[in-house]
């Protein structure tokens, strides 16, 4: 005997669908918008439209790529780590030490260095926002100082080289024409994009994001999903700590300080929402590459990297702003009509009217 679907139901399913529909219209929007500059700069720039280019374009963009994927698996929860440019900091710094410190092999330095990355995101930003229930907010802004100090204080602010062949091929070897930062993006990508659509975690990720106490009464393992995903983030920043290291030939301190601006912008324009349950990886990959082909382009053209900030900063307010507007049309309309203000917080339920 069939049911037949309640007014609340039809609601819900109809505004599920909304949202997938404009998470594939931004991305669509976002790859035509790299088809454009792309032959804009082209055209207009003699050097960029060439092989060592383009291979410096993806390579320079890898540490970014990998970041943003591991964000990806966050913000489709409905959360956000502002800590990942300081654990990448803090993977390179582990790397030097385990290598040039504790005298480890390069390779062995390399695989403890990821696995600390994940049980760092896991076990310090998971346990406190999945099971202790803390704001992932102020969680993640607090061990994004919390890293920066570690990494200032162990370092004492100093660059340590790090001298090894695998590192020297991590960073600038080519395997199969490409360059091996450009392997680590693809690898990267696929195992992501299988992850989030075809297992049982991937699943979970979603119904956490699209309404979480709907995820927790269908039986799912809320805390240990959370867990998981920014034990994700930190195994992405881990292997961007590596990568950054390898092509630095050194762990630095002063880098990853705009990563997570950098990475939100990347994961928002692509078409992840920011409350979280609707996006994937595809939007976010090719929103990298768009945010890296303007970079790459505007320096070609001699546009001071200063001003390259203010064009990403301007990017991750005009992402963020039209998510709100997807996700609620008509409060903007109210909103420009001089009826009311947007919400104050991202966690206001939507269409409330006070």
């Amino acid at each position: 005997m069939s049911a037949e679907a309640t007014p609340g139901t039809r609601a819900r399913v109809s505004s599920g669908a909304a949202e997938a529909w404009t998470a594939a219209s931004r991305f669509a929007v976002v790859a035509l918008m790299l088809l454009v500059i792309f032959v804009v700069f082209s055209v207009t720039q003699a050097d960029f439209l060439t092989s060592s280019n383009i291979q410096n374009l993806l390579s320079s963009v890898s540490i970014l790529f990998v970041i943003s994927i591991g964000m990806t698996f966050v913000v489709l929860t409905g959360g956000i780590d502002l800590s990942v440019g300081s654990l990448l900091a803090l993977s390179g710094l582990v790397l030097s030490k385990l290598f040039n410190g504790v005298g480890l092999p390069i390779v062995l330095a390399v695989l403890v260095t990821i696995a600390a990355g994940a049980l760092i995101g896991g076990f310090v930003n998971g346990v406190l926002i999945g099971r202790v229930g803390l704001s992932f907010f102020v969680v993640t802004l607090g061990t994004l100082s919390l890293y920066r100090g570690i990494v200032n204080i162990w370092s004492g602010t100093k660059t340590t080289y790090i001298n090894s062949s695998l590192m020297n091929d991590i960073g600038f070897r080519h395997v199969l024409g490409l360059p091996v930062p450009i392997w680590i993006m693809i690898v990267v990508y696929l195992v992501a994009f299988v992850v989030l659509r075809w297992t049982y975690f991937g699943r979970d990720v979603y119904a956490v994001g699209g309404n979480i106490e709907a995820a927790r009464l269908s039986g799912i393992n809320v805390p240990r999903t959370l867990m998981l995903v920014y034990a994700i983030a930190g195994l992405a920043a881990a292997i961007g700590g590596i990568v950054q290291a390898a092509r630095l030939g050194a762990s630095s301190p002063l880098v990853g300080d705009s990563t997570p601006l950098d990475a939100a912008a990347a994961v928002l324009l692509g078409g992840t929402s920011f409350l979280g349950g609707v996006g994937g990886v595809t939007g976010t990959a090719a929103a990298v590459l768009f945010i890296g082909t303007l970079q790459n382009g505007l320096s070609i053209a001699g546009v001071s990297s200063f001003w390259q900030q203010v064009v990403t900063g301007a990017i991750l307010i005009v992402a963020i702003s039209i998510d709100r507007i997807q996700r609620d049309p008509g409060r903007f309309r109210r909103v420009v009509a001089g009826g009311g203000h947007g919400p104050t917080s991202t966690s206001e339920p939507d269409g409330e009217e006070t």
